[in-house]
């Protein structure tokens, strides 16, 4: 999987969120995602573009990894947080049915882009 991912670097920032309660249908319409943890409601969602990130707010980029990542498949996750992790790159992966999704912050998405981009190219010449 590592060799054929094929990265992208999305448009638009994101924001990671605490929520007090389970959104309305319409406030629900406008988020990416929503996770329950035993803390609480976990929810990410699409900043506007002059929208400026809470204080204790970061502002994430995505990165698609544009590889089918089969959920029974082994290596992926653990390959891409590795290498970001040795560039001193946080992010918070979410697994989807058909791809997984990097949110990265914001300052270091052209860098995040350019290691995942050596890695595939690394795994293909392996």
């Amino acid at each position: 999987m590592v060799a054929g991912m094929a990265p992208v670097l999305e448009a638009g920032r994101y924001l990671f969120t605490a929520l007090e309660s389970w959104p309305s249908a319409e406030a629900a319409a406008q988020l990416l995602g929503v996770f329950r943890e035993d803390e609480g409601l976990t929810a990410y969602r699409r900043l506007a573009p002059e929208e400026v990130p809470p204080p204790r707010g970061v502002a994430m980029v995505k990165i698609t990894l544009q590889v089918y990542s089969d959920l029974e498949g082994v290596g992926l996750t653990a390959a891409v947080a590795t290498a970001l992790g040795e560039e001193g790159i946080p992010c918070n992966v979410v697994a989807a049915l058909h791809h997984d999704h990097l949110f990265v912050p914001e300052t270091q998405g052209a860098a995040a882009l350019r290691c995942l981009e050596a890695l595939a190219r690394a795994a293909k010449d392996g």
